[in-house]
């Protein structure tokens, strides 16, 4: 499948699951493939660890159809990459997906950490802050630090932003899949308020 047509299943699936159209009853759930000894994911999803963005329900997919990564903030770090190359080189998927969410918990901890440094934090989790903080401390020179609505929106799709951004310019392998098999990356934010996810940049692929 190709990234385009790709895209247009995921779109689909997201008006579904938005609209109500997408039940429990007809969402697709491909009971065989547990059992099935090979896989053939049509996309693959970087996401946020966050309880309320499960992709294969915000996207109305079953079993085998998404192969999905979550760690919290969506952020990309060697095991994440690794995973990417995996998936993209071992099953031909040809559509990444970064997705991002409103009111993303881990990129709040990291502008209150930097508003306000905490006197202890566990290493891991700041981690997680690190891999965050280049992508939202230039905004806090900008005139949305005194908008933290605003702040906090532009600060989510930023850390999309740079999360795509690794992803497309931190692999040789997937550069050469981007260059030369019709790979693409692209960044998607999904609105805990009405459920419908916004693809970014190349979305019109």
């Amino acid at each position: 499948m190709s990234a385009h047509e790709a895209l247009q299943r995921l779109r689909e699936g997201n008006r579904q699951f938005a609209t109500g159209e997408l039940s429990r009853e007809t969402r697709p759930s491909h009971p065989k493939v547990a059992a099935s000894a090979e896989q053939a994911p049509f996309a693959i999803v970087l996401g946020c660890s966050d309880s309320r963005v499960p992709a294969e329900i915000v996207f109305g997919q079953g079993l085998g159809d998404l192969f999905v990564i979550r760690v919290a903030g969506n952020i990309v770090a060697p095991s994440q990459v690794g995973s990417v190359e995996f998936a993209a080189a071992s099953f031909g998927t040809r559509l990444v997906v970064v997705l991002g969410h409103t009111r993303c918990g881990a990129v709040l901890a990291t502008l209150d950490e930097l508003q306000q440094p905490a006197e202890e934090q566990s290493p891991n989790l700041r981690s997680i802050v690190d891999r965050v903080r280049p992508s939202v401390e230039g905004l806090l020179r900008t005139e949305l630090r005194h908008d933290r609505e605003a702040l906090v929106r532009q600060a989510v799709r930023a850390n999309i932003g740079v999360s795509v951004d690794h992803l497309r310019h931190g692999s040789d392998i997937l550069e050469e899949l981007i260059r030369l098999e019709g790979l693409r990356v692209v960044g998607a934010e999904y609105s805990l308020e009405s459920g419908l996810v916004e693809f970014f940049d190349d979305a019109g692929i």
